[in-house]
């Protein structure tokens, strides 16, 4: 079986949407890439750091998913990594009400002597010099390595995140962040410029707008199905992004063809996501959900038409 490495926040999230709020329930980046991963037949590891107020039931909740946590730091005294947001009635806009980094703020990744030689990393969310830091501890060179990154890194560590996007085969960000990195309007210039930054691959998440993936000239759409309820878009982003590398990772093809594949994988689980508050509906997610929403995909997308 191939081997994933998740690297990402394992972390307390308090949400409120105009549907209803949470108090403090499972969140962070490094989760939901792991839950959405775990439908895929892979062996994947989860490298990240918790406090001792992080419950032993959301571990064991990852490994009953056969996600291996041995790469999960747990800190005697420390608090888990907090956030608090506020989305406002569109969803697609939010504010940060609360961040509290705790045990993030010395996070140093130590990876799995397992994984140090997986074939897939996928390198969540997090300061690029963490990022870094996973790729300097890998003994052999992964088949292919994905980055996501957002616009608070391009705002605070804009050179670190540069180093980190040379060593990376694809990167994932949304629209906002493309262009604020390549200071083009225009996506596909976006992505051309990205692709010279160091990915070979660029995919941008437009959220309920789908997904767009470059390589080259080349260029693929994904839409984003229609949802009759959309509740809470925390950790959809991820869910998408542990979706696509957990399909690579199971089908050892990383050509442009199979990322199409990937992409419409991705999108098809952070469909899920969004329909309960946090990791909720991932967990209780069947996979003959999962292959039904798939046929609703073929069916939104393919099309027969005669040029004449």
């Amino acid at each position: 079986m191939n081997k994933l490495l998740i690297v990402g926040t394992v972390a307390f999230d308090a949400i409120e949407t105009p549907f209803g709020k949470t108090d403090k329930i499972l969140g962070g980046a490094g989760t939901f890439i792991g839950l959405s991963a775990s439908h895929f037949n892979v062996n994947s590891a989860i490298v990240s750091v918790v406090g001792d107020d992080f419950p032993q039931e959301y571990l064991d909740l990852l490994t009953d998913r056969n996600i291996d946590i041995s790469g999960i730091e747990i800190v005697k005294g420390g608090k888990t990594f907090f956030w608090s947001g506020k989305y406002h009635n569109d969803l697609n806009s939010r504010d940060t009400l609360i961040t509290e980094l705790n045990v993030l703020a010395d996070f140093k990744p130590v990876v799995p002597a397992d994984f140090t030689n997986s074939d897939v990393v996928m390198l969540g969310n997090l300061h690029p010099l963490v990022q870094s830091s996973v790729l300097d501890q890998m003994t052999e060179e992964p088949k292919l390595v994905v980055l996501d990154t957002m616009n608070f890194w391009m705002d605070c560590a804009l050179p670190e995140l540069l180093d980190v996007m040379k060593r990376v085969d694809v990167i994932t960000i949304n629209d906002e962040e493309a262009r604020q990195l390549s200071g083009e309007y225009s996506l596909v210039k976006a992505a051309a410029k990205i692709q010279t930054m160091g990915p070979k691959y660029v995919v941008i998440k437009k959220g309920e707008h789908g997904a767009l993936l470059f390589h080259n000239t080349d260029v693929f759409f994904a839409p984003a199905l229609p949802l009759e309820e959309v509740f809470d878009p925390t950790g959809a982003g991820d869910t998408f992004a542990g979706g696509f590398a957990g399909f690579i990772t199971q089908s050892e093809n990383i050509s442009f063809e199979n990322m199409k594949n990937a992409i419409i994988q991705g999108s098809n689980l952070a469909s899920f996501c969004v329909e309960k508050f946090g990791t909720e509906r991932m967990v209780e997610l069947t996979k003959e959900e999962v292959n039904e929403r798939l046929k609703q995909f073929k069916s939104l997308t393919q099309f027969d038409i005669e040029l004449h």
